[in-house]
C-alpha cells in the first residue's frame, strides 16, 4: 500500500503502518490521521511525541499496559489511564499512536 503526499508517495504496510520510519513527519501524520479517521488535537499529539521517544529512547515498542504506565509516569495518571486514551484513539491506542507516530506495528496488537 501507499500513502499519498504532495512530495511523492510513501510505502505503507498493508495495515497503514509506514514502511520506513525515518518517512515521518507531522504532516505525514496528519495524513495518516485523516486516512484514519482521526481528527488529530494537541491532546493526540502529546500521545504521538510520546511514543515516538519512548520508541527512540528504548529502541522497542511497549505492550498495552507498560504503555499506559509509562504515560501515566511521563504525563500524570490522569493521562495514563485507558479510559482516557481510548477517548483519543477508541480502536486501540497503543496499535494508532504507533501508527500515527509513524513506527512500526506493536508486536502485541492484532
Amino acid at each position: 500500500m501507499e500513502l499519498k503526499m504532495n512530495d511523492g508517495v510513501l510505502a505503507t504496510t498493508d495495515q497503514g503502518f509506514l514502511v520506513n520510519t525515518a518517512d515521518w513527519s507531522e504532516a505525514v501524520a496528519e495524513k495518516l490521521a485523516e486516512a484514519n479517521r482521526i481528527e488529530l488535537s494537541a491532546a493526540h499529539w502529546e500521545i504521538i511525541h510520546f511514543i515516538r521517544d519512548y520508541y527512540r529512547q528504548f529502541k522497542h515498542l511497549p505492550n498495552a499496559r507498560v504503555f499506559t504506565k509509562a504515560i501515566a509516569k511521563a504525563l500524570g495518571e490522569d493521562k495514563g489511564n485507558s479510559r482516557y486514551l481510548h477517548q483519543l484513539f477508541p480502536d486501540g491506542p497503543l496499535k494508532y499512536a504507533c501508527k500515527l507516530a509513524g513506527l512500526p506495528k506493536p508486536p502485541t496488537c492484532l
